[in-house]
């Protein structure tokens, strides 16, 4: 009877642990990442998305972003972001710079931008600056 009953305590155990780990890449998804530095942005307190989940253009952009250019729109894309609309974190002048995410079908740059930050963060916007997601470049 005992061994039973350590066998189930046992098996609670394992099945407890593994619905822990499993809510927490769940919500890591669909919500701020936990921890201080854990991912850029994600303090804001704005949602995060990963980059697989939102459209294909935007991970095009970001690697563009990355590889420097050459970019779709070099007279706008990597100019500054003012963050009028006050949705990101305040911070200086000059902090943050916007690139274009092209929009199949438009016939000009279209509503969808990335937003960088000068700490490596990275919002989406497929509103033209009415919303933000933080981005997880990770997933």
């Amino acid at each position: 009877m005992s061994r039973r009953r350590i066998s189930v305590a046992l098996i609670g155990l394992i099945v407890l642990a593994l619905g822990g780990w499993l809510v927490r890449e769940v919500t890591a998804v669909d919500g701020p990442v936990g921890g201080t530095g854990s991912l850029p942005g994600a303090d804001s307190g704005l949602p995060v998305a990963a980059l697989s989940t939102l459209p294909p253009e935007v991970e095009r952009t970001w690697r563009l972003i990355e590889e420097g250019g050459p970019f779709p729109y070099p007279d706008q894309d990597g100019t500054i972001f003012g963050n009028r609309e006050r949705l990101l974190p305040a911070k200086p002048a000059g902090y943050y710079r916007e690139y274009t995410v092209e929009t199949p079908g438009s016939p000009d740059r279209g509503t969808r931008r990335l937003v960088t930050g000068s700490e490596d963060e990275l919002y989406y916007t497929g509103d033209h600056y009415q919303s933000f997601v933080v981005v997880d470049t990770r997933r």
